[in-house]
């Protein structure tokens, strides 16, 4: 038989308030969504708006909604400048430097244009255009035909015979660029030799072996395709270098061109040097400085002195929804003031961490660094290190560089020098780069290399390096 039993329980828990979750959640954006964020608020919130680029002054006072306040002092806080948000750390004589984005045709766009000039009966159109617009932006068809008649049949009630895919299929791969609409690597290949009229005795031999024996190809199996067209080393490396010059992935042969807009980065912090020292700040040249509308305190004002002192409903709804927005644009002013200055000290700690690295970008002075290393610098919690890194950049003198990509996990030698993980990556690229490309070193090879040199690391470990370096294994990278 169950009983019923009441007991206390005592327990300690910690809440976010409002204004922390705010801040928790824009630090976590990069600049360009920041950017958006405070668009965003200043849409939703009439009381937010952006400061005149000619007014000026600092604000030493707390941002904060105080829990109990009078009327007076509301009113006094809502007319002060100080809730003027001046959080951009760069000054007004700098130059905002803007990055201008081209957008253009897609490939797609580009194939349907093609398609529009040829003359063909109007069913193999509707199929071409439809295969065109099922391919990815590598120029590829991933789906099969039958999964395209089925799809076909379903969203239109129309039944499409195989052949006549296949058909719409040929018509877009005489397309520009050559290879488009393959479903698969040696297809693309293939399609783009056979566009040659002429092709010269390499290219037919590239040809070949693509058609016959490009499982042999793939593998690095070369003997086996000598022996089977009883050639020459000299005529196969011919071959394979018509073959090198073609394009795997055709769509983006289009894309560098220009014409595509592709994925944009916006540093969140620039690195800059003048007069030989270096200058750490935010990239805040598009974040627009806030502050309070004085108009509503001129509201608040009228509503609330009336001269018995009484309101009607209405008005007291009116009052209490005017003070809302207010508060809430006090907080969202606050949260952007903590978010900019943990990110600027997070960041001047990884780059007082990091200094030597970022002289010159040379990856071999990286310190192997964890995320509880800047944590303990800047006393903050690791899950607050990981939002400011997590999706953000720095411009620096040398490229744009992701912040995660300055965080490793280090090892010791047999010296007792603890040393960062992208200076084994890099002595790994230097003993690929000498090898001997008819024997090119196994991950084994790699290993003893590496224990040779004072670096006891597992065969697996040198395997996981080298393929984040983007090195295939010893058999794939074989020449003759």
């Amino acid at each position: 038989m169950a009983f019923i039993s009441q007991k206390q329980v005592l327990k300690q828990l910690q809440k976010l308030s409002p204004q922390q979750i705010q801040t928790v959640k824009l630090l976590e954006l990069p600049t360009l969504q920041f950017e958006q964020r405070i668009r965003q608020e200043i849409e939703e919130n009439p009381v937010l708006e952006e400061e005149a680029a000619e007014e000026s002054g600092d604000s030493s006072e707390d941002a904060g909604m105080p829990k109990e306040v009078s009327m007076d002092e509301y009113l006094r806080e809502a007319e002060t400048p100080s809730y003027k948000s001046y959080v951009n750390n760069y000054s007004r004589d700098d130059k905002t430097r803007q990055t201008v984005l081209f957008e253009g045709a897609s490939l797609q766009e580009h194939l349907l244009e093609q398609l529009a000039y040829r003359d063909l009966p109007q069913d193999q159109v509707e199929l071409a255009r439809y295969i065109v617009g099922n391919m990815d932006d590598d120029g590829y068809l991933r789906l099969d035909l039958q999964s395209i008649a089925d799809d076909i049949a379903f969203t239109y009630g129309r039944e499409v015979e195989l052949p006549a895919l296949e058909r719409g299929l040929r018509i877009v791969q005489t397309l520009d660029p050559p290879g488009v609409g393959a479903r698969d690597l040696r297809e693309c290949l293939l399609l783009q030799l056979e566009r040659i009229e002429h092709p010269s005795e390499a290219q037919a031999l590239a040809i070949k072996i693509l058609r016959d024996c490009f499982a042999e190809f793939s593998k690095r199996h070369f003997g086996k395709i000598l022996a089977r067209y009883d050639i020459s080393e000299e005529q196969f490396k011919e071959a394979v270098e018509e073959i090198q010059r073609l394009s795997p992935k055709p769509g983006n042969l289009y894309n560098e061109g220009g014409n595509v807009a592709t994925p944009y980065v916006v540093p969140d912090f620039i690195l800059e040097e003048h007069d030989g020292e270096q200058r750490l700040r935010l990239n805040s040249c598009n974040v627009p400085e806030l502050k309070i509308n004085r108009k509503y305190a001129d509201v608040i004002r009228r509503m609330s002195g009336s001269p018995d002192g009484r309101q009607s409903r209405e008005e007291r709804e009116a009052l209490q929804f005017v003070k809302n927005k207010i508060d809430s644009a006090k907080w969202f002013i606050s949260a952007i003031r903590q978010r900019q200055d943990t990110l600027m000290r997070t960041m001047q700690a990884i780059y007082d961490y990091q200094r030597p690295y970022f002289v010159d970008g040379d990856e071999s002075k990286l310190r192997p660094m964890i995320l509880k290393d800047i944590a303990d610098r800047v006393d903050l919690d690791v899950s607050t290190v990981s939002r400011v890194v997590s999706g953000k950049f720095i411009q620096t003198p040398f490229g744009i560089i992701p912040l995660k990509k300055l965080f490793s996990e280090g090892m010791q030698t047999d010296s007792g020098e603890e040393v960062s993980v992208y200076e084994i990556k890099k002595i790994l690229l230097d003993c690929v780069g000498r090898e001997d490309k008819r024997n090119p070193m196994t991950d084994s090879d790699l290993m003893d290399v590496l224990k040779n040199m004072g670096y006891h690391i597992a065969r697996r470990t040198v395997a996981k390096y080298r393929e984040t370096l983007g090195i295939p294994v010893a058999r794939l990278r074989k020449e003759l």
